[in-house]
Order: C-alpha cells, then structure tokens, then sequence
C-alpha cells in the first residue's frame, strides 16, 4: 500500500475562442460580398440602355446560345428594314413561281419532252428553284454507268438554257446516284460518276447559250443525298439537278438608306447615331470658325475624351460632388 502512486486528474478549461472561434466572420464577409455584387449589377443594368439590358437577359435566361436574343446576335431589326426583307421574299418567291410555270408550258410544248413530265420536278425551295431531273430504270438522260448524255437530256437542257440565260440568278449543277455500288471502285466510282454527270450538264448548258459566269458551282453527292432514302436502290436516285438561286440581299446600309422613314425626312439610323451638340446657357454652341469652315480638323484634347465602360458610370456619380472642389 506504501508503494502505490497517486492517481492526479488534470482538467484544462478551453475558451470559446471569441464566439465559436471567429466562423460566423466568414460567413458575414461572404454574404456581404455577394450583397455588394448584386447591388453593383443591379446599377450597371440600371444605366446600361435598353437593347444592351434584353441582350443580357438573353443570355441568362439561355447560355447555351439557344434563345431569341443571345449577345450582338440578339439585335432586332429595323422595323424597315425587316418588312423590306420580307418585300423582297415575296417578290423572290414570286419570280420563282413565274419562272417554274413558264418552264413547264415551255416542256409542254415539246411532244417528246411532254412525255417525260413525271422525270422533270420542279419545286421552290429556300434556296431558290430546283429542277431535278430523274432518271428510271432504262436510262433517260445517262447512259447506264456512265456519263454519255442521251438526245433527251439535250434536248431538255436546251430548253432550260433559253429561259435561264436570260436571267441574272446563279445557277448550280448538282449529280446524284443510287446506292448500287459502282463496277470498278478502285479506280471510278459513284462518286466520279455523279461529279462527271454534272459537269457534262455544265457543258451542255454552256454550249447552249447560259454564260460561264452564271453557273456557280458544280457538286457530285454520289449516294448522299437520296431521293428516296427509304429506297436506296429506287433508280429515281439518279439524277441532275439544277437549282437557279435566289438573288443575294442587299446590305442592311443600303436597305435602311431605301426606307420610306428617309424618304420622309426622317434621320436614318446612321444620323441617329451620330453624336450632337445641345446649346446650354453655360456652354453655348460656338459658331465654326474660318478653319472650320475650310474642312480643316483640329484633334480633340486627351482630357475631353469621355472614360469608357463601368469607370465613365463611377464617374457620372461622383462628377457633380467633386466639382465643388476644385
């Protein structure tokens, strides 16, 4: 019993550390970081103009780039500007549909070609007027597996050239296959055919009056671009087509120099943009000066070029209490 130690029980008191060790500072500093954030964006979107505030609202309601209005790209038309685009839509369209009738009274009035209108579709597209010209199982227009043009695929080209050449729309020839694989494909293939069966369309074209310039591209699809997918084989697959494209639209600039609103006397959206000089009782307008006058320009001081971006706003708020000390 002399022998045994003392058992000593040591207990340490710890402090709270300030309020649980200072957490909550975090946390408060976070919140009023956000706070301060979302006040600032609050401001920026409040002085920023109008059509800048729907861009970014797009772009929000959309990142993906999906939505109406989505940065630059967002931007409305003109309201002149947009019924002069679709002025000029419904005169394209129709053009297309004067010229597409005339085409087929033009094939009917040939007995051979007349025989043959199930082989000829001709439909308007966005691009312009398609004119496909089918082939069937004998052979119509091409010889079978190769690019020899029969007397009827000249014969309906002609036509087509006379009421084409006239015109000043581009054309472009495009050749087609079926999904039958060529003979020989180490060395020609379905590729090569319909690439060969448009340019013999190209020529022929030419030779009958359609000018060099006028035709804008020439495109083998071999078996890309079926007539009929669901039949692959179907020999409907083979075929040329000649699409005549619709006319390029003008510049926006020249559109909006041809509304009515310019017309009238009103400013075009150039002048609008154009900065102007308002008189005030403090600062009057000066009168041009004989320099001036003369078409000569003096460069503008570096002091009065406004601060751009979110320091010109910082400065728009301030300007007026520093003013008072000079």
């Amino acid at each position: 019993m002399a022998n045994e130690q003392p058992i000593i029980i040591i207990k340490k008191k710890s402090g709270h550390g300030g309020h649980h060790g200072g957490a909550w500072k975090v946390a408060y500093a976070d919140f009023v970081t956000a706070m301060m954030s979302l006040f600032i964006v609050l401001w920026l979107m409040n002085s920023t103009p109008k059509p800048v505030q729907e861009q970014i609202a797009g772009y929000f309601n959309d990142p993906k780039g999906t939505a109406a209005k989505k940065g630059s790209e967002g931007k409305p038309l003109p309201k002149e500007v947009k019924e002069l685009k679709q002025v000029k839509d419904s005169k394209d369209t129709k053009k297309m549909d004067e010229l597409k009738n005339e085409l087929l009274r033009a094939i009917e009035d040939i007995n051979l070609l007349n025989k043959l209108k199930k082989q000829i579709e001709i439909t308007i597209t966005d691009e312009g007027l398609r004119i496909e010209l089918v082939e069937d199982e004998k052979g119509t227009f091409f010889e079978s597996g190769s690019a020899q043009p029969t007397p009827a695929l000249q014969q309906i080209l002609k036509v087509l050239s006379d009421r084409l050449k006239i015109l000043p729309n581009r054309i472009s020839i495009e050749g087609h296959t079926d999904a039958h694989p060529y003979a020989n494909q180490a060395a020609y293939g379905n590729w090569e055919l319909s690439t060969d069966r448009a340019n013999v369309a190209r020529r022929q074209m030419q030779e009958d009056g359609v000018r060099p310039d006028q035709v804008s591209q020439v495109r083998g699809f071999a078996d890309q671009q079926l007539h009929f997918p669901d039949k692959p084989l179907d020999p409907a697959n083979r075929r040329v087509s000649l699409v005549v494209l619709n006319l390029p639209a003008a510049a926006p600039d020249k559109i909006a120099k041809a509304t009515p609103a310019a017309a009238k006397g009103k400013p075009s959206v150039e002048e609008e943009a154009k900065p102007k000089t308002v008189a005030t009782e403090e600062h009057p307008a000066a009168a041009p000066s004989t320099a001036e006058q003369a078409g000569a320009k003096e460069p503008a001081p570096a002091s009065a070029k406004a601060p751009a971006g979110m320091f010109a706003g910082v400065k728009a708020m301030f300007g007026k209490k520093g003013a008072a000390h000079p």
